[in-house]
């Protein structure tokens, strides 16, 4: 019997499908088309078709560095240029630009695309408008609905250093950095990935557990924690925005709720807290959340509006109520009136019943004594 080769693979000479398969145990579908990519070895001056649908294209110029593609989360330093598909006109350029990847810094198909690019690489794709920018283009050079060419070069691959090593200065940067591209998403109208971007802003904006265990010049002061709390609020109130547009009500309640654990008069987060409650059907705490939102804010429109909304729906709710326990309270006046009739009914009726049963009896009774009689003179 021929025994299988447990010999490690040559990672210098092995393709990524070998490395999955052989040194990671990967259970991969190979007719997965991103996984297709994934798995397949950059080949130049041939189009891979990355998602499958002809929306997202990649070409190799020139080949990078075997084996060295980027994870998520690495910084990748890159080199982009952007032409429009239909006039070759650029759109875009930047030089040594980093982005984290998988952070949606740059469009969706450019973040999938470079994952896919091995260090040194330098590659043509070609991005339609889903996956660029869509419908809304962008002003003032990008249309809506434009494919895009792009001329990428990695030009180099760095990990990122784990977030409870930073300092404060860097976690500030990064958290808000984070903080503006989700932003810079909902405002196009793109909430799920505004989420992803606030979610990662988090990350950032927390104090080190590591703290303990740096030297005393090294660590967050009260005065910089308060600094990435604020920070942090933003980012929750942003975050709860972008969960009540995806209806996604119990998780904005709990953004709110961290936010107002802190900030308890923060006004943004006690006017999204009575949307949410609004939303939720719940009138009345929502129009005393909003009440109380408006007396820190008097001249504010928008919880004035909401307010008059709530009010108008809080009365209808109570003119239904009201409606509905007064049919309530003739519904059983009614039941009792007829089951007052009711009974007297069955007492007449028992009357008459006790009568009958009576004369039934006597009847009963002579007819019994009869045949007494009968029988006797008969036998």
């Amino acid at each position: 019997m021929e025994m299988e080769d447990d010999s490690p693979v040559n990672l210098e000479n092995a393709s990524q499908a070998d490395f999955l398969k052989n040194e990671m145990n990967f259970d991969i579908d190979p007719n997965d088309p991103l996984t297709k990519a994934a798995l397949s070895d950059a080949t130049e001056n041939e189009w891979m078709d990355i998602l499958g649908n002809g929306q997202l294209r990649k070409k190799t110029i020139t080949r990078g560095k075997k084996g060295a593609r980027p994870e998520r989360a690495d910084l990748c330093t890159v080199d982009i240029v952007g032409k429009l598909q239909d006039n070759n006109k650029i759109v875009e350029n930047f030089e040594s630009l980093t982005v984290q990847l998988g952070d949606t810094e740059i469009v969706q198909g450019l973040d999938l695309a470079i994952a896919l690019m091995e260090e040194g690489e330098e590659a043509e794709i070609e991005v339609a408008s889903r996956f660029a920018y869509g419908e809304l283009g962008k002003e003032p050079d990008i249309p809506p609905g434009a494919t895009i060419i792009y001329e990428v070069k990695l030009k180099s691959v760095q990990i990122q250093e784990e977030i409870d090593t930073l300092g404060f200065a860097q976690r500030k940067e990064l958290g808000n950095k984070k903080r503006e591209r989700g932003n810079w998403w909902f405002a196009r109208d793109e909430p799920t990935i505004a989420i992803q971007c606030y979610r990662r802003a988090l990350e950032f904006l927390l104090p080190s557990n590591e703290d303990g265990a740096k030297k005393p010049e090294e660590k967050i002061t009260d005065a910089e924690l308060q600094i990435l709390l604020e920070d942090r609020s933003k980012v929750y109130n942003n975050l709860a925005a972008a969960q009540i547009k995806t209806e996604a009500y119990e998780a904005a309640l709990e953004s709110v709720e961290n936010v107002l654990r802190v900030e308890p008069n923060n006004i943004k987060a006690l006017f999204r807290k009575g949307r949410i409650l609004h939303k939720k059907g719940n009138h009345a705490l929502a129009v005393t959340t909003l009440q109380y939102a408006a007396k820190l804010d008097p001249d504010s429109k928008a919880i004035q509006h909401e307010l008059t909304i709530l009010k108008e729906k809080s009365a209808r709710d109570s003119i239904y109520e009201k409606n509905l326990y007064r049919k309530m309270l003739g519904g059983t006046k009614q039941n009792n009136e007829n089951n007052s009739t009711k009974n007297n009914s069955n007492s007449n009726l028992s009357n008459n019943k006790s009568k009958i049963a009576v004369w039934s009896l006597i009847g009963g009774t002579i007819v019994a004594v009869t045949g007494i009689i009968v029988y006797r003179l008969t036998f």
